[in-house]
């Protein structure tokens, strides 16, 4: 037993670490958008946004979409939802990118039937291959409980946010460290409030979030691809 939980979070580090080239450095997923409004110009501006954007976008989408599939949604079909509820173009193009780098990721270091099966799907056009799903594909057929696996996955974006947040705004590193140290309580709250969810709450963020990725799309100078 203890061997086996070991190998799980040891490839959930793996699965979770900033280093794994799924391209999350190249998004900022709207944050850019009130940079370059002046907006978020410091840590306590991006502090807020992260903070709204755990609480919201990946509560209420890629959090309850992981939660779904674990407890047995057909991938197929969350798929179909996810595509649906993004509505900014960049964002739901951002997460079939970082899931189909995940999904070929998997397949080499995770393999498992369920993943061949969304695979297959996304290459026969039948799924788009979302980023939380893919993630959350893999974790669940590596034995990673459901509270572990959202947490981990939660604060992995929130870490590649705050990384991008450092460059971009600019901050100081020990301000990313702050920053990560203040959003683990949301991402905590989240994985909570997830448990509670039902799917009439599946894509109910905040307008404002939304608007904002949308605008991305137009900005006449950026360093991200959302």
């Amino acid at each position: 037993m203890l061997s086996t939980v070991i190998s799980y979070q040891l490839a959930l580090q793996q699965l979770t670490d900033s280093a794994l080239p799924t391209g999350a450095f190249a998004h900022s997923l709207g944050f850019e958008t009130y940079v370059d409004g002046g907006v978020v110009a410091d840590e306590a501006g991006f502090g807020v946004w992260l903070s709204a954007f755990v609480s919201q976008s990946l509560t209420y989408s890629d959090g309850l979409a992981i939660r779904f599939l674990y407890e047995g949604w057909d991938v197929g079909e969350l798929d179909e939802l996810l595509s649906a509820s993004l509505l900014p173009r960049q964002l739901r193009e951002a997460s079939v990118k970082m899931g189909g780098r995940l999904l070929e990721i998997g397949a080499e270091v995770f393999p498992s039937p369920a993943l061949e099966l969304y695979r297959d799907l996304v290459a026969t056009g039948r799924a788009a291959g979302h980023q939380p799903l893919a993630f959350a594909v893999v974790a669940r057929s590596l034995g990673v409980p459901l509270q572990e696996a959202l947490a981990a996955y939660l604060f992995a974006s929130v870490t590649s946010l705050t990384q991008n947040a450092v460059r971009a705004i600019p901050l100081g590193q020990n301000a990313g460290q702050r920053l990560l140290r203040q959003a683990a309580d949301d991402v905590a709250a989240a994985v909570e409030r997830v448990s509670h969810l039902t799917p009439d709450d599946f894509g109910a963020v905040t307008p404002g979030l939304e608007i904002s990725q949308m605008r991305h799309e137009r900005q006449r100078a950026r360093m991200f691809m959302s």
